[in-house]
């Protein structure tokens, strides 16, 4: 407190001089008539007044550059380098050195950790459980074998995986088609039509279960050597109307149970070198592999025994297949392999190029020449239910020899906003002997398929055509019916449509054979796909079609497809039938299908199909009934679990 106890003084000078960082009052002017001497005396300065202005303040000194710089926003200002440490020195003579500075990992390298697994299991960053598969598991090869664990384990070296792929195929499919009567004996007294009811269901159940044990890290290249065996175990049960259609036996019944242990993978991989440092490779396969022609399995799709030699080059961009394939018998009914019967007289030859980005950004390009070499002239072939399926029931009843070279070109890609699949083939050979003729006939067939594709957002709309020839004229020496080795073709609604997914008997003309066979698209009037031959005595095949795919959420999928069908020409019908003419038309193949994934993964995945047959005016021809029937029904009902 100031002398004589009051503030008032001060305070009133304080306000005389303004708020601080005002300007200073102006002095009042003197009173008129009052002299300048007796005016009053100027105030005494205050404390404000007295004290000097404090310097400039120097934001930078007093934070420092390294706290400015993360002031703005955690950006490095323009030309600041912050100062390093201090040089380490060694002053301890005889002690370890400090590493130097290219010890250090720097952007372009890695610092390795040595038995990173047991390291990320000590963590406790993962937890393996052997019944997981959607996390680090070592039955499905995320960690490498231990093998202490596994002592009688005849390996040698590191980095050995164990793959184990386990899976369940559920199947339920009541359908109708036409279904011959029995000529011997009927169900039903009075069945005297040629074809009778035309009601029936397939029930399968296959279990499969793949095993493989792999050498090699295989995120970037290739395994160094892979040992790999899949069994595939089916039971099927099978419900017809009529007798003499399951088994040749008239006093079978109309319903059968069967069940079947198939081998579809047994061979070894050996990874044989690299050609670049982006693991551009060379290695050969030899066992039962499957293998597949062209991009949507058109010509040749099946797990087969054989050699295949493969490769890329040009950072992938090429990619090469050599192989050769020695035909297996399969089961009847299950159409699995059956190595305990002798294989088939029947040998591929093939070899294909595909190459990325050509002719254009985005699309791949595969040229392909595949040999089809069948001896099988001596070879009869009675299949488990009793009918001959080789020579097959057809014309002069002879066994056949032929060599037929396909020429293939693929494409599989997009052009823009277009996805495109397409594959062409010119089939070109010699039949042995022509069934009509008895005599060597020149082949001389083709094929084309396309399927054009347009995505919009969660959307994808199709346009698919397909064009294979048929024979023109059967007692000349050229057979121009386009055939396949053993097609099971992803087109058109695949295994949803009706007419891929039916086998349609050809009666009349043969009661062993089918217009076109299970899982086919070709009319091949084969004995059977599996195990008959093939066939270029055959009226061809036309489809034009539209689709649309739509993916509703990540777990559900709505697919629906309508095709129409046409013969390509029907004069070998005309034949075998002996009627004067029968129409091109077959129908409308007519499908929708729902794809369910509970887990938006592949390991659970529900399909349920309807497709519906409206026949035309060729289909009504050949398979007219007493029931007249305007339509036939397909049901898919199918659930796929995976480990």
């Amino acid at each position: 407190m100031m002398a004589g106890g009051s503030l008032w003084p001060l305070i009133a000078s304080l306000a005389a001089q303004g708020a601080p960082g005002d300007a200073p009052a102006p002095a009042a002017p003197p009173a008129a008539g009052q002299p300048a001497a007796e005016q009053p005396a100027p105030a005494e300065p205050s404390l404000d007044e007295l004290t000097p202005p404090p310097p400039p303040v120097d934001w930078r000194e007093m934070m420092g550059d390294d706290l400015v710089t993360q002031i703005l926003d955690g950006r490095r200002r323009p030309g600041y380098n912050p100062d390093l440490p201090d040089r380490l020195t060694q002053d301890n003579e005889g002690a370890l050195r400090p590493p130097p500075p290219q010890a250090f990992p720097g952007i372009e390298d890695q610092l390795p950790i040595p038995d990173r697994w047991r390291l990320i299991e000590t963590l406790g960053v993962v937890k393996e459980r052997w019944f997981d598969p959607y996390h680090q598991n070592t039955l499905k090869g995320d960690r490498p074998i231990d093998r202490s664990k596994v002592p009688w384990l005849p390996i040698k070296g590191d980095d050995w995986f164990f793959v184990a792929n386990l899976i369940s195929d559920s199947v339920f499919e009541p359908r109708t088609f036409p279904i011959p009567n029995g000529v011997q004996t009927t169900a039903r007294p009075g069945s005297l039509d040629v074809f009778g009811k035309n009601r029936s269901f397939v029930a399968s159940q296959t279990f499969i279960g793949g095993f493989a044990l792999i050498k090699g890290s295989t995120a970037f290249k290739p395994p160094d050597v892979e040992y790999r065996l899949t069994l595939a175990y089916n039971a099927n049960y099978v419900d017809v109307p009529e007798r003499r259609v399951l088994d040749v036996r008239p006093s079978k019944k109309s319903h059968r149970f069967d069940h079947f242990i198939g081998v579809q993978e047994a061979f070894i991989d050996k990874h044989l070198g690299n050609d670049s440092d982006r693991y551009d490779f060379h290695s050969i396969r030899i066992g039962i592999q499957p293998f597949q022609s062209d991009f949507r399995g058109f010509l040749f799709n099946d797990s087969q025994l054989g050699i295949r030699y493969f490769g890329n080059r040009d950072n992938n961009r090429f990619q090469y297949n050599l192989a050769a394939f020695w035909r297996l018998e399969k089961d009847t009914n299950s159409g699995l392999n059956d190595i305990t019967q002798t294989p088939r007289d029947d040998f591929i030859l093939t070899a294909n190029v595909y190459r990325q980005d050509f002719p254009f950004v985005g699309l791949t390009s595969q040229v392909s020449a595949t040999w089809n070499i069948n001896r099988e002239k001596s070879d009869v072939q009675i299949d488990h239910n009793g009918f001959p399926v080789r020579p097959a029931l057809l014309g002069d009843l002879r066994g056949r020899d032929y060599d037929v070279v396909y020429l293939g070109y693929s494409a599989d890609g997009r052009i823009g906003r277009l996805n495109l699949t397409a594959s062409f083939y010119a089939a070109l050979g010699e039949d042995r002997n022509s069934f009509f003729t008895s005599e060597p006939a020149k082949i001389r067939a083709g094929f084309g398929a396309a399927e054009l594709s347009y995505d919009q957002d969660w959307m994808r709309f199709r346009l698919s055509a397909l064009y294979a020839t048929g024979d023109g004229d059967p007692y000349n020496d050229t057979e121009g019916g386009f055939d396949a080795i053993f097609e099971n073709p992803i087109f058109a609604g695949a295994d949803t449509s009706y007419w891929i997914r039916q086998t349609i008997p050809f009666a009349g003309g043969g009661r062993v054979i089918s217009i076109n066979g299970r899982n086919g698209i070709l009319n091949s009037l084969r004995s059977s796909k599996e195990e008959g031959q093939s066939n270029f005595n055959n009226p061809g095949t036309i489809l034009l079609g539209a689709g649309a795919d739509f993916d509703l959420s990540p777990q559900v999928r709505v697919s629906a497809n309508a095709n129409h069908l046409w013969f390509e020409n029907t004069s070998s019908l005309q034949v075998l039938r002996s009627e004067g003419s029968i129409p091109r038309d077959i129908g409308w193949d007519l499908s929708l299908a729902g794809i369910w994934r509970p887990k938006a993964t592949q390991n659970i995945v529900g399909r349920l199909s309807a497709a519906v047959l409206v026949p035309g005016a060729g289909f009504k021809d050949l398979f007219e009934n007493k029931q007249r029937d305007d339509i036939y029904v397909s049901i898919l009902a199918n659930l796929i679990v995976s480990f």
